[in-house]
């Protein structure tokens, strides 16, 4: 931006703000929003906050005088300043009802808007908001003809099943978007189905399919050479390998894992932590009791430093659809 196009910026700015005193409805609530938009651009998310929430004031005291587009854009504003701000429930709630008003006006936009609520949702940790958000969307998406952005919603759905440990609806949502990815001849999007799936194999005591889907996925990421993918397909081929009673060779798998991801900055210590307690796991069951305690020691003193939440847990991919 030259220096002529910030003075314009800020002039265009200055007249908005000297708008506001003599506007009332909904020109007003436009000043305000067009003011948030603006600030917003610039990272001052608080003060853009505010401008929104002002707008949608201005937008809900005029009834049903007001136009149900202006109020939704409001509502949508806050949802992004909140997003940013980090309070991902509260944009999430604000989303959501900048959705409902689109989808009852037929909106264009309601879709768009309703696939950024799902994984809004997600970040909130509100999976079965995601999934009810999702499952409209999917639908929306294959009436539209749009195959990619319906195997996305599956992809997200079965990430929020897997975490509310359904394994097998997680599995059917998994399969059905591994279908349509692999009928776009979308290999990376394939293969991260295929290291999912393999978690919920696992989960559902079937290793044979888990090590099998595992492969598969190990095999694309490895031609890809998408090395951190690869180590994610990695470590579910390993605890398949564990759950077939192949200890050694799922020991090592595991031990490779833990070898990557310990060179990796900065430590991703959840994920040390799941991968040795496995690992100590499986040493006692062979025999390996002073090498099980010895890692479950140095653990402790891990967990210790990094407080409440550090139990072993299951980790996933980060990889969702955006």
């Amino acid at each position: 931006m030259n220096e002529d196009e910030g003075q314009d910026e800020l002039v265009t700015e200055e007249m908005l703000w000297d708008r506001i005193p003599e506007v009332n409805g909904e020109e007003r609530a436009n000043t305000y929003y067009e003011l948030s938009a603006r600030i917003f651009a610039r990272g001052q998310y608080d003060e853009a906050l505010a401008l929104a929430e002002t707008a949608r004031d201005i937008y809900s005291e005029l009834g049903a005088s007001a136009p149900s587009e202006g109020l939704a854009q409001a509502y949508s504003a806050i949802g992004y300043n909140l997003n940013q701000l980090k309070r991902m429930d509260e944009a999430a709630t604000a989303m959501s009802k900048a959705v409902e008003i689109l989808r009852t006006n037929k909106s264009p936009i309601a879709l768009e808007l309703a696939c950024t609520l799902g994984e809004w949702w997600y970040s909130s940790k509100n999976f079965q908001k995601v999934i009810e958000t999702m499952e409209e969307c999917a639908q929306e998406h294959l009436v539209d003809g749009n195959q990619i952005g319906a195997a996305n919603d599956l992809h997200l759905i079965g990430c929020a099943h897997r975490e509310l440990k359904n394994y097998s609806a997680a599995l059917d949502s998994f399969t059905k978007a591994r279908e349509i990815f692999k009928a776009e001849r979308e290999v990376i999007h394939v293969a991260r189905c295929d290291q999912k799936i393999a978690s919920c194999f696992t989960e559902l005591g079937d290793g044979e399919a888990a090590l099998s889907a595992a492969r598969k996925s190990i095999d694309v990421f490895e031609t890809a050479h998408d090395h951190r993918r690869e180590t994610f397909a990695l470590f579910e081929y390993g605890k398949a390998e564990i759950l077939l009673k192949k200890l050694d060779d799922g020991l090592a798998t595991l031990d490779n894992v833990l070898t990557i991801i310990t060179e990796d900055e900065p430590k991703d210590f959840d994920f040390i932590l799941d991968v040795e307690s496995r690992m100590a796991k499986v040493m006692r069951e062979l025999g390996r009791i002073d090498d099980a305690n010895e890692i479950e020691r140095r653990l402790e003193s891990v967990r210790e430093t990094l407080g409440p939440g550090s139990e072993p847990q299951d980790v996933k991919d980060q990889w969702l659809p955006f």
